[in-house]
């Protein structure tokens, strides 16, 4: 999980309490610390101390770092403990409204919205600074064309560079906030098909390698505003993601179902190095048994406390049946 609680997990007395409270659950919680402390973008958190306490890695969440300075001191200390960083790109200074693509912002809500540049200017200002200092960072939630191009080029040059990609940006195009409205409204936002077409080639060139939910709830009376320039961005993710993958990556014939697998289980595991992710004899018990062939309809009845997915009365492939974590039935459909 990301580390934008409240307190933020910026320091091991904040993390030891989120890691007891997730104990308490009956799925594994594994979490980043905060990159900045309290998303200050200033000063950097004791990572040696976080690591040992149980952090996984570190992340400002949905906050940009603007300084190159502490970007590049950021990546020095997480080469020296052997760990990573994950970035939220976008410079605020070349973006107007967030949640909005600068394209339906501008023809349709008259408003100055996300634009692209400042994506893929931050990301090719990041992946360089990790070229330059030989550390590992992770790009989060690519959505543009111009951004996977950035990141194979990083990643040719020899760049320590991994990325990942959201369900809703290789499955939806921004035309989807014209009928879902709020819902729809998310950062980094909705982009042109040009974009969701790329996004998916980079997935079937590795070039990227993760699927992530962003999962990001909201309470109905926040998203249901009458302006909704004001509703937060963000949408419920993470129980429409295999259903996301199977229809639109692998029935669409994008990827084998295999390579969906792959992108959501193995190289996550991969990545924050956790025992998962793969399955043998004597091996972790954490599983996840689905019909991939049969039809859902999407409806509001989430297992999350929110509701707020643009996807809710859309017909998707995929029905989880079981989930077993440590050996035990926890959900069962």
């Amino acid at each position: 999980m990301m580390a934008n609680t409240s307190p933020t997990i910026s320091d091991v007395e904040t993390l030891q309490e989120v890691l007891q409270s997730a104990a308490k659950e009956k799925i594994n919680v594994k979490t980043v610390a905060t990159i900045t402390k309290d998303f200050n973008g200033q000063d950097l958190t004791d990572f040696k101390t976080l690591l040992e306490a149980g952090a996984v890695g570190f992340s400002d969440d949905g906050i940009p770092l603007e300084s190159s300075k502490v970007v590049k001191e950021a990546m020095e200390e997480a080469k020296k403990l052997n760990t990573f960083i994950s970035l939220h790109e976008e410079d605020p200074g070349l973006n107007g409204i967030l949640g909005f693509n600068e394209n339906i912002a501008k023809e349709h809500f008259h408003i100055c919205g996300a634009t692209g540049v400042a994506e893929y200017a931050m990301i090719a200002r990041d992946v360089m600074i990790a070229y330059a200092t030989k550390a590992h960072v992770h790009i989060q939630h690519l959505s543009k064309e111009e951004s996977v191009k950035v990141v194979e080029f990083a990643q040719g040059l020899g760049a320590q560079v991994t990325a990942e990609v959201a369900p809703q940006h290789f499955s939806k195009t921004e035309a989807l906030l014209l009928t879902q409205g709020s819902n729809a409204k998310m950062n980094p936002p909705l982009r042109l098909e040009s974009d969701r077409r790329a996004v998916i080639e980079g997935l079937k060139s590795g070039v990227i390698t993760v699927i992530a939910t962003d999962h990001a709830p909201h309470h109905a009376d926040e998203k249901n505003v009458e302006d909704i320039t004001k509703a937060p961005s963000g949408m419920t993710g993470l129980e429409t993601s295999l259903s996301l993958g199977l229809t639109y990556l692998v029935e669409a014939g994008e990827l084998s179902l295999m390579e969906l697998l792959e992108k959501m289980t193995v190289n996550p595991a991969k990545l924050y190095n956790f025992e998962a992710g793969y399955l043998a004899e004597n091996g972790p018990a954490d599983i996840t048994i689905f019909d991939a062939k049969a039809d859902r309809l999407v409806d509001s009845h989430f297992a999350s406390k929110a509701a707020n997915s643009p996807f809710i009365g859309e017909t998707l492939k995929g029905q989880v049946k079981y989930t077993i974590c440590k050996g035990q039935i926890v959900y069962q459909n």
